[in-house]
């Protein structure tokens, strides 16, 4: 049987819903979790290893059931809900009227004071949430480049279902979730350091993680917080 890159398999395939992708700088066979679209992903190096991955798959049947079981139930952003701003947990509070949201320094903590219902509190309170996240990377973004001796890049602010960020070199461009507003400051500068890094280094070399290492030190507990911790930023405002 042929596969073909972003293909979706039935779920009684492996027993649970799955995607196929190329990876070219993938160097083995493997599978992740998208806890944010539901379905294990089946990462191959090339399209003709594809079958290969799907094969590995069948092996890691019940890991992949017991993964997808365990992701986070979905957390809207709506009045009253805590979210986690720069690590802090921060409550979420109607202000009534159409104002835009804000974050306030509270007597009991950070508080996002928005307008609007529904939907309309939710798009502004994510708007917000973008505008922090665009001037925190943007800032690291660019003390990185100073700390390398590159030019500047243009930034964009995304909602990426599976990366954190994404360099292009050819076109110096960096990508980044804004959902990595919601963690430790020290895991968004990594993030920044990660894609500044690739502008030296396209691969993920030893040669490359030494220019992280030099940026931010040790970058293995950054790395483990996100596995760790990024199924439950993708579920906030699902």
């Amino acid at each position: 049987m042929s596969y073909r890159n972003g293909q979706r398999l039935p779920p009684e395939a492996l027993g649970v819903p799955a995607r196929l992708s190329v990876n070219p700088r993938a160097r083995r066979l493997s599978i992740r979790i998208d806890g944010r679209a539901g379905e294990a992903v089946l990462v191959a190096p090339s399209e003709r290893r594809l079958g290969d991955v799907v094969a590995f798959a069948h092996g890691k049947a019940g890991w992949m059931r017991q993964r997808l079981a365990a992701r986070p139930e979905s957390a809207p952003l709506a009045p009253d809900a805590i979210v986690p701003v720069f690590g802090r947990p921060t409550r979420l509070t109607a202000a009534g009227g159409a104002g835009a949201a804000r974050l306030v320094e509270g007597d009991a903590g950070p508080v996002i004071v928005s307008g609007g219902e529904g939907e309309a509190y939710a798009r502004r309170v994510e708007n917000l949430l973008k505008r922090l996240a665009r001037q925190a990377l943007v800032e690291r973004t660019e003390h990185h480049l100073r700390t390398l001796g590159q030019r500047p890049v243009r930034v964009s602010i995304t909602d990426a279902r599976s990366r954190w960020g994404s360099c292009s070199p050819h076109n110096r461009t960096i990508r980044y979730s804004w959902r990595v507003i919601m963690a430790p400051p020290a895991v968004a500068d990594y993030l920044a350091a990660h894609e500044v890094a690739h502008l030296v280094h396209a691969d993920h070399s030893p040669a490359y993680w030494s220019v992280v290492e030099r940026l931010v030190g040790d970058h293995r507990p950054f790395r483990k917080w996100l596995r760790e911790h990024g199924a439950a930023l993708h579920a906030v405002g699902r």
